[in-house]
């Protein structure tokens, strides 16, 4: 884009933040031709107007990349310092965002369209888009020298057990292992780091609930989308710019206690809604699921550990609901060439409420002696 040109959609978008006019396309074609004094062309004005269009409800620049189907993140490290993930690892983009003040102000229109503020006062943000995208951005001087942005993107396709198999994700037994679990109504957990495809696998696993079941669903953002007739959500809130109305994680576990579920599931545990979770889970909630955050599956129990002192529960408290209340933890992760893969399944053994965790299945080494294990929950020989 030429000097000419940005400084016309700067002042369009100006007029419009200033309130002049409504942000509607005939509008905006008026304004535009006001600016130039006429002086554009049908085609002229069609560019400008597409461009002013991402300025002004889009994410401007990055406009072409939010909509390209095979990228799931975008982040901003500065003006020309952009990388994009389309499913085999970040790739630094062509893309141009102008000046260290073009970032900033960006990053701040962003948040506004997520209705949240972001300037001195509140220099981070991290909230969901109208689009469903997950925003997190921060600004100096808490980011050194210019303003960061990431952005996850949300995409409609809908994924199967059999696309994931296809994809090389998993093997055809190991999907099988998952539809028994699925089936047989217990308790899992989906660990790995960020990006690694849990909320994917999750729901995917989700849509494989029978239909007369109820599942409900809560997220901090609208992310799992399983294809199921009895899916009811709910999501989490932040505080406004005066810091009220917040609506956390852990009250809207309570609210779906009282929703009469067949599964509950949250979303991503990570933080101190672990109690009431594990409270459901212990309370005749069969099949129950959720993600976190973890290295592999021997890390779980210390990280649903460090949840609970959120919680206020202690390290005891912890492990005896933990080893009665989840049966099965599945680990995904990534390749080097950035394929998603699921890496181990392992077995939640609860006999002695200590959380002890056996690895069943390994993508290194396929089926281990606790295999058997498995077998014993699945055939409900575990309790």
């Amino acid at each position: 884009m030429n000097g000419d040109r940005t400084a016309v959609i700067d002042r369009v978008r100006r007029k419009l933040a200033d309130g002049r006019t409504d942000a509607d396309v005939a509008q905006i074609a008026q304004l535009i031709r006001d600016e130039t004094q006429g002086l554009v062309s049908d085609r002229e004005l069609l560019e400008l107007l597409k461009l002013t269009q991402a300025e002004v409800a889009g994410a401007g620049p990055l406009d072409g990349l939010l909509q390209d189907d095979a990228v799931t993140d975008v982040l901003v490290n500065g003006p020309a310092d952009i990388w994009a993930d389309r499913g085999a690892g970040l790739e630094r983009v062509s893309v141009d965002l102008g000046t260290d003040l073009d970032v900033l102000r960006l990053a701040q229109r962003l948040a506004a369209r997520a209705g949240r503020r972001l300037d001195a006062a509140s220099p981070w943000v991290d909230a969901t888009l109208p689009s469903g995208a997950r925003l997190h951005a921060v600004i100096p001087p808490i980011a050194h020298g210019c303003a960061l942005i990431s952005i996850r993107t949300l995409r409609q396709r809908h994924l199967t057990l059999s696309g994931l198999v296809d994809a090389g994700s998993m093997t055809a037994e190991v999907a099988d292992l998952l539809v028994a679990i699925v089936d047989a109504q217990l308790s899992f957990l989906i660990s790995g780091g960020t990006g690694s495809g849990k909320t994917t696998l999750l729901s995917v696993l989700l849509s494989l609930v029978a239909p007369k079941e109820r599942i409900l669903v809560v997220e901090d953002a609208d992310e799992l989308r399983p294809q199921h007739p009895q899916l009811v959500k709910l999501l989490s809130r932040p505080p406004n710019i005066e810091g009220a109305g917040e609506i956390a994680l852990r009250s809207l576990v309570r609210q779906a206690l009282r929703m009469r579920p067949d599964r509950i599931i949250v979303g991503e545990v990570r933080g101190a809604e672990i109690a009431e979770l594990l409270m459901a889970l212990n309370t005749g909630h069969r099949g129950g699921a959720g993600t976190i955050h973890a290295n592999g599956v021997q890390d779980v129990p210390s990280r649903l550990c460090a949840l609970g002192a959120v919680a206020d529960l202690s390290l005891e408290a912890v492990r005896a609901q933990a080893s009665s209340a989840i049966d099965v933890l599945i680990h995904v992760g990534r390749r080097a060439n950035g394929d998603r893969y699921v890496a181990q399944i392992a077995v939640v053994d609860g006999r002695d409420n200590d959380f002890a965790v056996s690895t069943a299945w390994s993508d290194r080494g396929g089926f281990t002696a606790s295999a058997g294990l498995l077998d014993d929950l699945l055939a409900g020989g575990v309790s």
